[in-house]
């Protein structure tokens, strides 16, 4: 019979597998009196690196595979979690020297397969949302800088946001105090937009990527407004311990 020779095809898609790079190549210089001997990320918080924390939080929203981004002492971060974290897979881009959080993405996206990858600091923890990013990726394809309202925008520097299209039109430098919406240290990108860019191997995704990439693209700013902190000073490393106690009791 006929039938038998028809090949029978399934239409359904395979699932889209959501990847994150995690920059964690941070030698933490300020705060050398607490983490001495190991990258920042893996600042010790009540007895588990801070990456422990951060990574949890991407399980969490639903991210199935993360490149991490390591050079000063990554040695110390391939020992500790390996190849797998809560289900999730780990790989490793390893920098034999900084290139700066620009180059650090541009390498690690040798390692994605998908159209858009999230991007986020390795010493910044926020609680965020990842079904309203995927929402607008699959809306307009377009990349997002996740925004977040703080008290003093002075170690930052704005984001400045068109108030009804929420496209960013540029940025402020560091420096300027008071209350304002900064970047938080989260992206979303258009994997094809970011390996068009002209920049060589060591560049800065804040000061270098984004403020050339406004001029051609439309970039989003999506605000937050649940827990957020850097951890790059004493005071805030102090904060994010105590803060860690609490989401862990």
């Amino acid at each position: 019979m006929w039938i038998n020779r028809i090949r029978y095809v399934s239409t359904a898609r395979a699932p889209i597998m959501i990847e994150a790079i995690v920059l964690a190549g941070g030698f933490g210089t300020r705060l050398r009196e607490a983490v001495s001997d190991v990258p920042k990320p893996m600042a010790p918080i009540n007895g588990r690196p801070f990456l422990a924390y951060l990574l949890e939080n991407l399980a969490k929203n639903g991210i199935q595979k993360v490149i991490l981004a390591v050079g000063y002492k990554y040695e110390k971060i391939i020992e500790y979690f390996g190849n797998s974290f809560n289900e999730m897979s780990l790989v490793y881009s390893i920098e034999a020297f900084p290139l700066g959080t620009g180059g650090a993405v541009k390498r690690a996206l040798e390692l994605t397969t998908q159209d858009h990858v999230y991007v986020l600091n390795g010493d910044t923890f926020f609680e965020f949302d990842i079904r309203s990013l995927e929402t607008h990726w699959s809306s307009v394809k377009s990349s997002v800088i996740v925004g977040a309202q703080v008290e003093d925008t002075s170690r930052y520097g704005n984001i400045l946001v068109d108030s009804n299209s929420k496209k960013i039109y540029g940025f402020a430098e560091k420096g300027e105090s008071g209350p304002g919406l900064i970047n938080a240290g989260c992206y979303l990108i258009s994997v094809e937009e970011f390996k068009n860019s002209n920049f060589q191997d060591n560049f800065s995704i804040e000061f270098d990527y984004f403020p050339q990439a406004i001029k051609m693209y439309d970039i989003y700013c999506i605000e937050t407004s649940k827990y957020f902190i850097d951890i790059g000073t004493p005071t805030s490393y102090k904060e994010f311990i105590d803060f860690s106690k609490l989401i862990h009791d």
